[in-house]
């Protein structure tokens, strides 16, 4: 399912093989879901939580994914105690991850421009702020659209069309938020 030269490319840039399979799994299972195929996303969601469980620290944003994807999957096949307790980790694991989020490491972008990347080396900490700022709002449009799954409405932000256009070329930690934050489970 993993393809190898991404793999390659991956654990090259830092990513463990669990991070990648982590990310190709809800990829699928957010195209599926979006396909009208959430049965054939369940068990990739199953998957992709117990990798995290396994995997990534308690504070972890793709650790709060895994937990409320899964409890979407339980909620459709009529699980819906086991559900809520998910939703309620997945919670608490969002409300938690601020440290995690403060320790990601901000990348410089490639630009376009010269005047882009000159102000980019010239205020390296406010560029910093700025990104780990505008991750920190993912993030929170992330808790809040598990709340509204956890509370058995619809978010009001579909994250799985916007992964399409987010998504970051390269493997980085901004990434790793961007698809914790962005492949939600629709509900």
């Amino acid at each position: 399912m993993v393809n190898q030269s991404e793999l390659f490319a991956a654990v090259a840039a830092g990513w463990s093989e669990a991070e990648v399979t982590w990310e190709v799994k809800q990829e699928r299972a957010a195209v599926l879901a979006a396909d009208g195929c959430p049965g054939e996303a369940a068990p990739l969601w199953a998957e992709a939580l117990n990798l995290a469980q396994m995997n990534f620290a308690k504070d972890d944003p793709r650790l709060a994914t895994s937990l409320a994807n899964h409890a979407v999957a339980l909620r459709r096949q009529g699980d819906e105690k086991n559900a809520r307790e998910l939703f309620e980790k997945s919670l608490r694991v969002w409300d938690s991850s601020a440290l995690w989020i403060d320790n990601l490491i901000i990348e410089s972008k490639a630009r376009s421009s010269l005047f882009h990347l000159r102000l980019e080396v010239l205020h390296r900490d406010a560029y910093k702020k700025t990104a780990r700022t505008r991750l920190r709002r993912f993030a929170e449009e992330a808790r809040v659209a598990v709340a509204a799954l956890a509370d058995g409405t619809t978010p009001e932000k579909s994250g799985f069309s916007r992964w399409k256009g987010e998504k970051p070329p390269t493997y980085s930690d901004s990434r790793k938020l961007l698809a914790a934050a962005l492949l939600v489970a629709p509900g």
